[in-house]
Parts: C-alpha cells; structure tokens; sequence
C-alpha cells in the first residue's frame, strides 16, 4: 500500500511532527492524483495506435496501400507502365472506344471477367471487364468507366495476344510492339476480398486515427476523458472531479495501492482504468476470484472488486490482493448501509430492483419537471 511505505518513513519522527509530516506528504503526492493517473493511462493508450498508423505508413512504401485505398484516375493517353512502374497499381478508368475480342476469362468453369482491347494512340491496352460492365460481352462500348488494378500479363494473356492478332490479321511481332505487357484487370480490384479488405483497411485506419486523437485529448485535457465525463448522470462533471481531488488530496479515509475512499467518493486509480463513484450511488459490491494457472498448477490467485451504482455502471477493479478488497468493502458497508454486499442471488435481484425502481423515479422527475 502507499500509506504504508510513508508510514514507516515517520516511524522515527515524533508524534505530532510525524503526523503533521505525513498529512504533508500524502496532501503533495495525492494532489491532482486523479488527473495525473488519467493522463497517464491515457499516454500509455497513445501507443498502439500511433504504432498502427505509423506501419501503415512503411508499409505504403512496400504495397500500393494508398492507390488502393484511393484508386489515382486512368484516361486515354495514360500509360499502365508508367503507373505500373510508380507503384500506382489501383486505377480509376475513363476510357472510350472498347472492343470485345471475343475472350473470355473462366475459374471453376464460371466466367469471371470479358477480355476487352482499346488503342491509345499507337498502344493497344487490354482490358479485363466484369459482366456487369460490359452487358456479359456486348461487341463494342463507346465508354466505360470502372476501377481496376494494372496486372502483369500472365502467360495466359500473353496467348490470348497471339489469338487477337491472329483474328484481327496482326502479325505477332507487331501487336508485341505496340502493345504493353500489362492489364487493366476491374474483376482483380473490386472482386469481394479486394472490396472486404479496402472497407476493413478503411475502417481501421479511422478508428485508429480517432482512438489517437481522443487520447492525445484525454491525456492533455484529463477533465474530458470518460472516467470524468460518466459522473454526468450524479451531476456535474468538473465539479465532481474537483470535488473528489480536494478530499483525496485533505488525505483519504482508506487508502490501498491503487483504490481511495474520501467523505463522498470510492476511487481507482489503477493500469486497468480510472473509476471515480459516488459512494451514495453504490448499490452492490463482490469480490470475484481468478486463479493465474502456468500449465497445471496455480501460480497466483488474484481478485477483482466489482462495483454496481444505481445508474446501471459496473466498475470493475482487477488485479487486486484479498485483503485490500476486505478493507474497501467493509469501509464501505459502514459509510453506505444501503449497499448490499457479496455476490449472491438474493443481492443480484435486490441489486436489479433498486436500479429499476431508480429508473423510474428518475422518469417521473423528469416527467412532472417537464410539466411544471
């Protein structure tokens, strides 16, 4: 415990100077504790998504990640080498002039995509279409507009070359010319894993994006971080806040390693989270076992202290020592003996009825401020 190791630092004072200097001691060190440990639990958060982020980043250098994500556009007169070449493997196309070569591409004995050719200028691109685009093969499309990745030419698409110079009365030699060995394939860029992936790349990049954010703010600004802001349904949040640094810093009543107890308020402040509770709105309180195994044997036994208010939040404080979980709830027994304590049926009911029987008064005292 923290009392502890300062306790023992005065045993050699006298009385009244140790008393005096250990109510200086604990007034220093818990002074803003809570907004401290906030803005510590959140700075440690700051981590994994800055590390997410910043992968994304290196990753982009190695994968097209971005034109992925964001397809670059891809007109008449644009070269798919040169895109090809600049990592700019995921296109928006704009093209005009296409033409069925009679080709189609199958898997499993379904047809996947139609081979499609236009000219852009002396070039000859293949194109590789969906059914939907197309109309399952219609002989000429004056325009066509689709996403799709630039492709390699495999050795299939290289015999299809042969094929279509052969039916169109080109020699190989001068289709080879004029023609890029790569493909504008739509089936390869938006087939449901390439459309999966992007949403869930997309998602992921937002939420890690915003989870950063948010926890730069909590941790700058401790006063808006949801520990804080969840005492809005016992009133005011930044007078709550304030309410319970003053006590917790005028020396606690109860004091473990990482929970609090002052006149009016339970507190944790722990690596697992940040709790401030109103001890007048605690309705339940259990301690619940976990035993730590290494293969077959228990290596350690923990406890977590679980806390029921009447406005449906359960705090959970793990990790502790049974001892310490004692203490709070036994000084909490004594400061509220409406609460009921122990894990047990009988409390679970009497726990659920207490929290609807608040609800509803909370209904009607809002209903009848209305009408008033």
């Amino acid at each position: 415990m923290k009392l502890r190791s300062q306790i023992s630092m005065m045993e050699c004072a006298p009385p009244e100077m140790a008393e005096f200097s250990l109510e200086l001691a604990m007034t220093d060190t818990l002074k803003d504790h809570i907004k401290k440990n906030i803005s510590r639990y959140y700075r440690r958060r700051i981590i994994w998504p800055a590390a997410a982020l910043a992968f994304l980043v290196i990753l982009s250098f190695i994968l097209p990640v971005r034109t992925f994500l964001f397809p670059e556009s891809f007109a008449a007169g644009d070269s798919p080498r040169a895109f090809y070449n600049s990592d700019k493997t995921y296109v928006n196309c704009y093209l005009k002039g296409l033409y069925f070569t009679g080709y189609r591409k199958q898997l499993f004995g379904n047809t996947t995509g139609y081979y499609y050719y236009t000219m852009s200028g002396n070039d000859c691109i293949i194109v590789l279409l969906t059914g939907a685009t197309c109309d399952q093969g219609t002989p000429s499309l004056d325009m066509a507009s689709f996403d799709a990745k630039i492709e390699k030419n495999s050795p299939a698409e290289d015999k299809l070359l042969n094929y279509l110079a052969r039916d169109l009365s080109w020699s190989g030699n001068g289709i080879t010319k004029n023609i890029q060995p790569f493909l504008l394939s739509e089936p390869a860029s938006t087939n449901a894993l390439a459309v999966i992936l992007r949403w869930l790349l997309l998602i992921f990049i937002v939420y890690a994006s915003i989870t950063l954010v948010l926890n730069i703010v909590y941790t700058l600004l401790p006063e808006l971080a949801p520990p804080v802001q969840r005492l809005y349904v016992y009133g005011h949040p930044g007078k709550l806040l304030e309410q319970a640094e003053n006590e917790l810093s005028t020396l606690p009543q109860l004091a473990t390693e990482d929970m609090y107890i002052t006149q009016h308020f339970f507190i944790e402040t722990s690596n697992y989270g940040i709790a401030i509770v109103p001890i007048s709105a605690i309705t339940w309180i259990y301690k619940y076992s976990t035993l730590h195994k290494f293969l077959w044997h228990v290596s350690a036994i923990s406890y977590t202290l679980y806390i029921t208010t009447n406005h449906h939040q359960v705090i959970r404080c793990p990790k502790n020592i049974k001892s310490d979980i004692d203490g709070v709830m036994d000084y909490l027994a004594e400061a509220n003996h409406s609460i009921l304590v122990g894990f047990n049926e009988k409390n679970r009911e009497a726990a659920r009825r207490m929290e609807d029987s608040h609800t509803v008064l909370e209904r009607l005292k809002k209903f009848w401020g209305q009408k008033l």
